[in-house]
């Protein structure tokens, strides 16, 4: 019997990444993902998982970003006891990630208790910092080019994806047929990270299409940076960034220091209000070995890539506060990146109302998210229980994302040396997703298909 792979999330949504490969008696779960966004996406989480997880043999992460790996403290407490495979670097991460997403977990819930605002009594997390602690205690590191064994017949390694460090195109061989699953595929010629590496030949491939309809702008992608903090001096007043700890809030410091340096922008205090986001980047600084020629040069030097001149790292929950009542300009670079959780809310809630105020979005925004909502112009957003008007003034930059656009995806697509048997595309809303495959099968002539929820294909 052939293998066999069941799409179970991020198959015409984003959110949620979660591939079952079969064969034989063997399971593998090719990400972990949580649902997030719109909350019909969001209760998917609290449902029962689509797969025992007890009768899985292993998991394999491409990488650490929590719409990848968040669900894996679910699943371990439902009964999962395998291994969970993944490079060094996200092995790192997910040190950082998983505690710090059951904390927030616990918070909300504790938030939603004190002041009433869930209809459920008691509001309870989705899992804990124990939960997380427990599935710390799987992971098993895998170095990229090496092959390792998630499950009996089947023979896996790790290859650059080039988005975050760590992060990986997941490469498996399973009774002879090779599947090729791109994770989130990064970016070429952009700082920090290494380009993603080619792949030859697949069988059958699953390519990721966040970006799958649309092109990054063609300007330098620091320069909405450099006019927000402008604009910020200018009217003394705070810049707020919205960012993802892991990947996006180190791109933003590389580049203010990068600004400064060339006297694009004042030296402004800096403050990264972000636990998670100060422990990523001392990650992101300690694994020189996927770091790109331009980095490389920077450290050569003596110079902290990630740290600008007047620099304050605002670790503790006081940190966070006094910055509340600290008169700008300034800039605070905070999660979460879509405005879902994390102590942005509460610098959003204090300052949105201000016009004085610059919030900057430098990444995708998915349906449902408060980030969505503001980036297409709401004029109040309902925040930790309040409605909160919006008078600051609203910028994006989709220049900063980590993802290959369409035509990236293409360039990296163009190096297989022979057409997969079959393409299926994952992790994109439908309009994407249904882009590129057109883009696929019109430009390369290869057989090509939007993924479906709760899907089983032959490998």
């Amino acid at each position: 019997m052939s293998p066999t792979l069941t799409f179970y999330g991020a198959a015409g949504t984003v959110t949620g990444s979660k591939h079952l490969l079969e064969h034989d008696g063997g399971r593998v779960l090719l990400d972990c993902g949580l649902f997030q966004g719109l909350k019909a996406l969001r209760l998917r989480n609290w449902s029962a998982p689509p797969v025992d997880p007890a009768r899985l043999d292993a998991v394999v992460l491409s990488h650490a970003h929590i719409d990848h790996s968040g669900y894996l403290p679910r699943v371990c407490r439902d009964g999962f006891r395998g291994p969970v495979y993944c490079t060094s670097g996200t092995a790192d991460l997910l040190r950082v990630m998983l505690p710090d997403a059951a904390r927030l977990q616990e918070e909300e819930a504790s938030f939603a208790n004190r002041h009433r605002t869930s209809k459920h009594d008691p509001a309870l997390p989705l899992f804990t910092t124990e939960d997380a602690d427990r599935v710390l205690g799987r992971v098993k590191t895998v170095e990229f080019g090496a092959s390792f064994a998630p499950a009996a017949g089947f023979a896996t390694r790790f290859t650059h994806s080039g988005h975050i460090i760590g992060a990986a195109l997941v490469d498996t061989v399973v009774d002879g047929r090779r599947l090729v699953f791109s994770g989130d595929l990064g970016r070429y010629d952009v700082p920090i990270m290494v380009d993603p590496d080619p792949v030859a030949a697949a069988d059958v491939l699953l390519v990721e299409s966040t970006y799958g309809d649309r092109l990054h702008p063609a300007d330098d992608h620091a320069d909405k940076l450099a006019a927000a903090v402008n604009r910020a001096a200018a009217q003394k007043g705070w810049l707020l960034i919205p960012a993802f700890a892991v990947g996006r809030s180190q791109e933003i410091l590389y580049d203010l220091r990068r600004l400064e340096t060339e006297g694009r922008i004042p030296s402004l205090p800096v403050y990264l209000d972000s636990p998670m986001a100060i422990q990523a980047t001392a990650i992101y600084a300690r694994h020189t070995e996927e770091h790109d020629a331009e980095l490389t040069r920077v450290e050569a030097d003596g110079t902290r890539p990630f740290a600008p001149r007047n620099f304050h790292l605002s670790r503790t929950v006081d940190d966070s506060k006094a910055l509340n009542d600290t008169d700008g300009p300034g800039v605070i670079v905070a999660g979460s990146g879509m405005a879902t959780g994390g102590r942005i809310l509460h610098h959003l809630k204090r300052r949105l109302p201000d016009p004085r105020t610059t919030v900057l979005f430098v990444g995708f925004q998915a349906a449902g998210t408060r980030g969505r909502l503001l980036r297409e112009g709401a004029t109040s957003v309902k925040m930790l229980g309040e409605i909160v008007p919006v008078h600051a003034q609203i910028q994006c930059s989709d220049s900063y994302s980590a993802h290959a656009d369409r035509d990236e995806i293409m360039r990296w697509l163009g190096g297989f040396q022979q057409p997969p048997g079959m393409t299926y595309i994952v992790h994109g809303e439908p309009g994407a997703a249904a882009a590129l495959q057109a883009a696929i099968t019109t430009r390369l002539g290869w057989k090509a298909a939007v993924a479906e929820d709760g899907q089983r294909v032959t490998v």
